[in-house]
């Protein structure tokens, strides 16, 4: 089976094709002929070796990916909410040569559904990582309707999702941009939206005077970002950022691992894509045999929407 992975951590280049073998398919799991991989900036980290300290498999090779679509070709028993033939969309755990980069690929049923109806695989697979990432820092935060929430890294695909679902959810959004991207945003529907850049913070202020009352910090500004907030209120990151424990702040990790089987929380957001609240956004695709060339163009920054590999 064709995967795009390493052999050996390091930079775009460690990328090539490799062969992998078929993975078993047990009870309650689901295998996908991948059609679409897409490719974020956590499958960076992996290509360079950041997460093999905490990767149980020690040899190569290394397959990246967190989020494909395909076609379901294998059902285990007891999945019922999908049948073969099904175009449909999963999230993935990469560990080892399990990850989204391959052609052939078994999930356990609760991380895969059917992909939006209307959608192809390629924009089917920009859905389940980022929008299950932006779903879990919005419940986390807590905030009811009428609250204000501050996203950095708003013209992202995380960002871009927590726009979304925040106005789908009733809250007042303002969002960073820059001045290329201030259409786009206000497109997704950001109430307010503000010049990106290490000054956010003092930026949102100036619109807000008391403090947002959450913010998501999809731009990984961490320290940057708390002023932006009031005191008490609370900030989703997704690096890993803990606060540094003043004024009482809530600083939630957002960990998409913990609900990669959520499946639940997964349809939902394709009823959402279904019904236009969330947006599908391709970037540019290519060929697996390009990986290398894909993960170039992402680490250069200035990427919207999401850069797809397909099968």
């Amino acid at each position: 089976m064709r995967a795009a992975g390493v052999m050996e951590f390091g930079g775009p280049e460690a990328l090539s094709v490799v062969d992998v073998p078929p993975e078993p398919l047990g009870a309650g799991e689901v295998r996908l002929r991948v059609a679409a991989a897409t490719v974020n900036p956590t499958d960076t980290y992996a290509r360079s070796g950041a997460y093999a300290d905490r990767d149980p498999v020690k040899t190569p090779p290394w397959v990246p990916g967190m989020d494909v679509a395909g076609t379901v070709t294998e059902l285990g028993d007891g999945v019922d909410h999908l049948a073969v033939g099904d175009l449909a969309m999963g999230i993935v755990v990469p560990t080892g040569a399990h990850g989204g980069y391959r052609e052939d690929l078994v999930l356990p049923g609760d991380s895969v559904v059917r992909a939006p109806r209307g959608a192809d695989a390629g924009a089917a697979s920009t859905l389940p990582m980022n929008a299950l990432t932006a779903r879990l820092a919005l419940d986390q935060l807590g905030l009811r309707p009428g609250g204000v929430l501050a996203v950095t890294g708003s013209a992202g695909a995380f960002g871009g999702y927590v726009v979304q679902l925040a106005k789908a959810g009733g809250l007042t959004v303002v969002a960073d941009a820059s001045e290329a991207d201030e259409e786009l945003v206000r497109g997704l529907g950001a109430d307010v939206v503000v010049r990106r850049g290490d000054d956010v913070a003092a930026v949102v202020r100036a619109h807000f005077p008391e403090g947002v009352d959450a913010l998501a910090d999809g731009a990984v500004q961490d320290a940057l970002v708390l002023p932006a907030v009031r005191d008490g209120g609370a900030v989703a990151t997704v690096r890993g950022y803990r606060g540094d424990g003043r004024r009482g702040l809530r600083v939630l990790p957002t960990l998409v691992r913990r609900v990669a089987q959520d499946r639940a929380a997964l349809d939902r957001l394709r009823q959402q894509a279904e019904d236009g609240v969330l947006t599908l956004r391709v970037a540019r695709t290519f060929p697996v045999d390009q990986a290398a060339e894909a993960h170039r163009l992402l680490e250069r920054g200035g990427v919207r929407g999401r850069l797809v590999l397909t099968f």
